[in-house]
């Protein structure tokens, strides 16, 4: 007999799933039956808050989801904290939990992993969540997951089996894949009221989003044809080359680029929420748009959110792009004004980033020219969030701005190489933050993932010690104990090193290059800042 378990495995891999993250359990074991029987590479977390971390560590890099397994009750709600940082940053994710049997669910009995409702709960940090109730709907259910994945605004998908479903006979049930639809375009008629305002403009200004990360090309021939400065959200860095003439920078908070954005008679917007935590991370509360706005976006809620535009279009980033840029007038003069706004903009723009860490940004990409960088809840993440300007698109995720979930670049940084096996990875933390993950270095000893992790150490909450004073309070509960990070580095049975420099940091990065294993690097903030 092939279960609903064994079937659902191979309905993964038809979809794509490479990678599955989770730990087996008690409710979970039938899933498990069908994957020795795919290509699907299975992970083993020692959390199932590092599985959904992982996941979207790998999302980020690749732009597809990965699957992630877990028990009904504390396996579920443990990884909806994740779940809930790749809601907020639009990462697909599969999440599969098990569930008592159908006939015992809701009862309240005080069963093993009871859960009074799962699907409600896990529907408040997902795109979608449904119950499965008999292995007839796994075609239909998997068709519609992988639809939201394909055409939707991304995000976690959860589904819930029970435990009478998992075991069911499938026998009956074909491995029927259904076609996926097309990710929406724009009405022509959109378009070419959006090249008539841009047409018109004096001075226009591009703004893309995460929503743009896979469409570069498109995004690039969008700029050099509009003729227009770009700003780049943190989902959106490295959509143009650090040294492109119309490249205004990779966080629109800054006053110098709040400037052009308030001086710009026409804003196109593309795939970017204009959210507080791109747009105002400095929490002014001030960031405005006088000109007229164009807002084009795949999801039609976020149309309505934050910014009223003057014209809100449906679509997806790379299809709109392509359209618009063949309607677009190319002026010598506005790309003479344009190139001169961005040149006064860096210039101002000098003068409000912190030097000592740029300094010690730009000494990573010194050591790795191609590295991605995952960032968390420190110092030197906050400053790669405003200062750091990646190479390529896909290579720096930061969980200091959205949901802000602490402890997410470890376990985000071993998913990031699992995606892309051939880059190097940098994952950068806080002696406090890597203290809500640390367990996943066993994780990433076992499966042979080698990243480098950088830890900057303060013996501080540092951030909510700022906060504190702020507020006119002396910081409470913010001097935290550090233990020795290089013995537990080599407890787990990785290398562990100091750096005291830029010099031995990156000689640090570089050999880290020659394991297989992670590696720990250790700083202390006082020596570099």
């Amino acid at each position: 007999m092939q279960t609903c378990g064994e079937l659902l495995a191979k309905y993964l891999e038809a979809y794509g799933i490479e990678v599955a993250f989770g730990i087996p359990g008690t409710h979970t074991i039938e899933l498990y039956r069908g994957l020795p029987q795919t290509a699907i590479r299975h992970v083993t977390p020692r959390h199932e808050q590092g599985a959904g971390f992982m996941a979207d560590g790998y999302a980020r890099v690749t732009g597809k989801p990965a699957a992630c397994i877990t028990v009904s009750g504390p396996g579920a709600l443990n990884i909806s904290g994740a779940m809930g940082q790749a809601l907020q940053d639009s990462q697909p994710m599969l999440v599969i939990s098990a569930d008592n049997n159908t006939w015992q669910r809701g009862l309240g009995e005080g069963r093993l992993h009871e859960t009074r409702n799962l699907q409600a709960a896990m529907a408040e940090c997902s795109r979608w969540a449904h119950t499965l109730t008999r292995p007839d709907e796994l075609p239909r259910v998997m068709a519609r997951a992988f639809a939201i994945f394909a055409s939707e605004r991304p995000g976690p998908v959860h589904l819930t089996l029970p435990l009478d479903v998992i075991t069911a006979s499938a026998d009956h049930v074909p491995l029927d894949l259904w076609p996926l639809p097309s990710k929406p375009a724009a009405h022509l008629s959109s378009v070419a009221q959006a090249a008539t305002l841009l047409n018109q403009a004096k001075r226009p200004l591009l703004a893309l989003g995460g929503g743009c990360a896979d469409a570069q090309a498109a995004m690039l021939a969008l700029a050099e044809q509009l003729q227009a400065p770009v700003s780049l959200t943190h989902n959106a860095k490295g959509l143009l080359p650090p040294d492109h003439p119309l490249l205004l920078g990779s966080n629109p908070s800054f006053a110098s680029i709040r400037h052009e954005f308030e001086q710009s008679d026409v804003i196109l917007a593309i795939g970017t929420e204009l959210s507080e935590t791109d747009y105002d991370f400095f929490f002014q509360g001030d960031f405005t748009i006088p000109g007229k706005l164009i807002r084009v976006d795949i999801a039609t809620d976020q149309l309505t959110r934050n910014c009223k535009p003057s014209l809100a279009i449906q679509s997806d980033a790379c299809q709109f792009a392509q359209a618009l840029t063949s309607q677009l007038t190319a002026s010598k003069t506005r790309l003479e004004n344009a190139k001169q706004r961005v040149a006064e903009a860096k210039q101002k723009h000098q003068q409000e980033i912190h030097l000592g860490y740029q300094a010690f940004l730009d000494s990573l990409l010194e050591a790795l020219p191609t590295a991605i960088l995952m960032g968390d809840s420190t110092q030197p993440a906050y400053y790669a969030a405003n200062q750091f300007d990646a190479t390529a698109p896909r290579s720096f995720g930061s969980a200091a701005t959205g949901y802000g979930t602490l402890g997410w670049a470890l376990p985000a940084a071993f998913g990031a190489r699992l995606g892309a096996p051939h880059r190097p990875v940098i994952g950068l933390l806080g002696d406090g933050g890597i203290q809500f993950s640390l367990n996943e270095l066993a994780t990433a000893v076992e499966a042979k993932i080698p990243v480098s992790i950088i830890i900057w150490h303060n013996s501080c909450y540092e951030m909510i010690a700022m906060n504190f004073r702020d507020a006119g309070m002396e910081p409470i509960a913010c001097d935290i104990y550090a233990p020795d990070f290089i013995k537990i580095a080599e407890g787990y049975g990785c290398k562990g090193v100091r750096a005291k420099n830029l010099r031995e940091l990156t000689s640090a990065l570089i050999n880290a290059q020659a394991s297989d294993l992670p590696t720990i690097i250790e700083v202390q903030e006082s020596d570099f800042i």
